[in-house]
């Protein structure tokens, strides 16, 4: 049963296994959660965040004051929709809400439930819980995907995904002047955002180029309303005088104590740069990013699944009801494939349904689809290119935690005979720091030849050692009986 500080209230709270937990309140675990009320379940809606909404849709803190935080958002609407339906489920008693509470082990139970070990609250008032339900929803959401250049270590240099949540949760800019930079539809977003806000955004800063959407003409023509948003983007860019460079990518930020220019080079086909096309570009601020990486930690610590998707990271793999390959898991959102927020809204409706035992209206499917496919498109333009690693020099430093340097990996691959990416954290230390490879993975994997392997940790977070002294030791479930109860 929960042991939290949690004002919740419902089924979970009162000791029964819920119908159905769900990890994560960002689009997809709310959509998943309220929908599966509606349908009659008894639900657990657990997240490690002090308000639903996920990363998508983040809030000011409330001292900020802030008159209208939804002018920060795309898609508000959709949002507020389902939060008042939360709060409307969690009256009648249908729902129980978690919030503050960072899930970091899904374990099978007897009588065909799972467990769920949870941290509770923050700082010192961390407390364990733990909770049990028949059904699981991941909708653990995604990070950032960084690949390091000189100087990325600077000050000032932030994710691009990171300067937009500055902006919504506390109100404030990275800096006055801010290149946004790396690849990927996001990088639109963040610059209308940013200078709207009242920064100067010299240039967006992307390294594909947007004619490799042409192969896939008939998932952008079956999306018009994605392709509107994009000129709504666009648009944006020419009102705030933002300039697009398109097959072009900052390969090295210049500064002492902070960030004080970018060199920008053009890129070739395969992204690496070409000679006598350097310039240097002046800011106080860097928003870089190259997409997102789906967040798997709990679904590979289960077992579930996974396959490459077109934007080059590991994703769950999925069948037309949202499940897992592990009986009584299901997923949605980001983690089965980068999508965004619509098709995760879409993915945590359909999975509703299938766990309440009941078909997904037809609309929903075709959405699903045609959403899809533009997601697939979409990844499959802006996939970093193979020779990236030709902006790295032998001293840039590519796993921040523990200061591992290119060359110590090359020389790891070259001389020492690493051909994966576990090799190389083996022989360096690359991945071993706080982050445990969140932020370098990629990029180490990259320089040892090996396509991106999903996260396997047995813990999704930090726990504190006394949690895991108090556990008591879970009964093996009964071999003949499926955790998922069916």
């Amino acid at each position: 049963m929960p042991t939290s500080p949690s004002d919740a209230a419902g089924p979970a709270a009162a000791g029964e296994a819920a119908d159905l937990a769900v990890v994560g309140a960002g689009p997809a675990g709310l959509a998943a959660a309220v929908t599966a009320a509606r349908l009659g379940l008894r639900v657990t809606l657990l997240d490690a965040g002090d308000r639903p909404g996920g990363q998508y849709y983040r809030h000011p803190a409330p001292a900020l004051g802030a008159a209208r935080p939804q002018a920060l958002h795309h898609g508000w609407r959709a949002f507020a929709t389902r939060e008042a339906a939360l709060h409307a489920h969690r009256t009648a008693g249908r729902l129980t809400y978690l919030p503050r509470h960072h899930v970091w082990t899904v374990l099978p139970a007897p009588s065909g439930t799972w467990t769920l070990h949870a941290v509770a609250g923050h700082g010192p008032d961390e407390e364990p819980a733990t909770l049990r339900a028949r059904h699981v929803l991941l909708a653990t959401g995604a990070f950032e995907r960084q690949l390091p250049f000189p100087g990325w270590t600077l000050p000032g240099v932030v994710g691009a995904g990171g300067a937009q949540a500055m902006l919504k949760s506390g109100l404030v800019l990275p800096g006055r002047r801010i290149v946004v930079a790396g690849s990927g539809p996001l990088l639109l977003a963040v610059a209308g955002s940013l200078a709207a806000a009242g920064a100067t955004v010299p240039a967006v800063v992307e390294a594909a180029a947007y004619t490799a959407y042409a192969p896939h003409a008939s998932a952008l023509l079956r999306n018009p309303a994605k392709l509107a948003e994009g000129a709504a983007y666009g648009g944006a860019l020419l009102r705030h005088g933002i300039r697009l460079l398109t097959r072009h990518a900052v390969t090295e930020a210049h500064g002492r104590d902070r960030i004080e220019a970018v060199t920008i080079a053009r890129l070739g086909a395969d992204w690496r740069p070409l000679p006598g096309t350097a310039r240097r570009v002046p800011c106080d601020a860097l928003a870089v990013g190259h997409g997102l990486v789906p967040q798997l930690e709990l679904a590979t610590g289960l077992g579930c699944a996974t396959r490459h998707s077109p934007d080059g990271t590991a994703a769950l793999e999925l069948d037309a009801e949202q499940r897992t390959s592990v009986p009584g898991i299901w997923s949605a959102g980001e983690t089965g494939g980068i999508g965004g927020a619509e098709l995760a809204l879409t993915e945590g409706e359909i999975a509703a349904h299938a766990v309440a035992g009941r078909p997904a209206p037809a609309s929903l499917v075709r959405r699903r689809a045609r959403l899809r496919a533009f997601a697939d498109a979409m990844g499959a333009a802006h996939r970093p290119g193979s020779d990236w690693t030709g902006w790295l020099r032998e001293e840039t430093d590519v796993c921040r935690c523990e200061e591992v340097p290119a060359g110590r990996i090359r020389e790891a691959v070259t001389e020492l005979g690493a051909r994966d990416a576990r090799t190389v954290k083996l022989l360096t230390r690359a991945g071993m720091g706080w982050c445990q490879g969140r932020m370098c993975g990629p990029a180490v994997a990259a320089l040892a030849g090996e396509a991106p392997a999903p996260d396997r940790r047995p813990l999704s977070c930090p726990v504190p050692l006394r949690h895991l002294a108090g556990l008591e030791p879970t009964p093996a479930p009964d071999p003949g009986l499926p955790p998922s109860g069916r």
